[in-house]
């Protein structure tokens, strides 16, 4: 089936392993809230065969938030399945502040989107996810207060 990519803007608290989950919640009821296929999201999870080797090519693929900014390594197996923070300088780096908006997020996610050739896409936003089965994830704000992250990463294979 190949790999997808995905992401998302979904409000935060200052916890970002309850903004995953919420996040979680959500895009189970849009992919699977009819209950043809899963009842639930433990359900979903329990399809270990379906999980392990298709995944949902979502952000449901991702259960884990860990704090380390550091980028995750294929030769690691504990990294795959986790979101974690784009670290400080990247940040700064793709937006220019340490405090983007999700306006600025949308707008170079859409650029991302956009891009023709690989080359472009390594050196966007979205390139910063290079291993497949992982995400990352940055603090938004709003009249300079945390309220939002911006979620992107890949599954597949």
């Amino acid at each position: 089936m190949g790999a997808s990519g995905w992401d998302y803007v979904t409000e935060y608290d200052g916890d970002a392993a309850a903004a995953l989950q919420a996040l979680h919640a959500r895009v189970f009821q849009d992919e699977y809230g009819d209950g043809s296929e899963y009842q639930s999201l433990e359900e979903l999870y329990a399809d270990e065969e379906f999980m392990g080797e298709e995944g949902t090519h979502t952000i449901l693929d991702i259960d884990t938030v860990v704090a380390v900014d550091t980028p995750p390594k294929e030769s690691r197996g504990s990294d795959y399945g986790t979101l974690r923070p784009l670290a400080l300088d990247r940040v700064v780096h793709h937006f220019g502040t340490d405090r983007p908006t999700v306006e600025r997020y949308r707008s170079l996610v859409a650029a991302a989107n956009a891009t023709a050739s690989h080359k472009e896409h390594e050196r966007s936003l979205l390139g910063e996810c290079r291993m497949r089965w992982t995400g990352y994830y940055v603090v938004l704000h709003s009249d300079d207060k945390p309220t939002h992250l911006g979620i992107f990463g890949f599954s597949g294979d």
